[in-house]
């Protein structure tokens, strides 16, 4: 399964949902960077994502986006296969 790094916050109800869908899913380890505790990892955010909103999601070396935008991943059948990918 390919590694899952997730920018989040502390309070983040989209934060939450996709952790819980990601657990759905059959993911037991996602690499949360809060960016609400480190600067430097904000910037390191912004640069990988070119996004200022959490979550910002990387299965792999894939950016995903968004919580809304793995939905549609998954429902257009695109993650599964980048779960998969070693």
């Amino acid at each position: 399964m390919s590694k899952v790094v997730m920018y989040t916050t502390r309070i983040c109800p989209y934060c939450i949902s996709a952790k819980q869908f990601l657990t759905r899913k059959g993911v037991t380890a996602v690499e949360e960077i809060r960016i609400d505790e480190d600067p430097e990892r904000r910037v390191e955010m912004l640069q990988r994502a070119k996004r200022t909103s959490v979550p910002q999601i990387f299965i792999g070396d894939t950016h995903v986006g968004g919580f809304d935008d793995m939905v549609a991943l998954d429902r257009a059948g695109g993650l599964d296969p980048l779960l998969a990918e070693a």
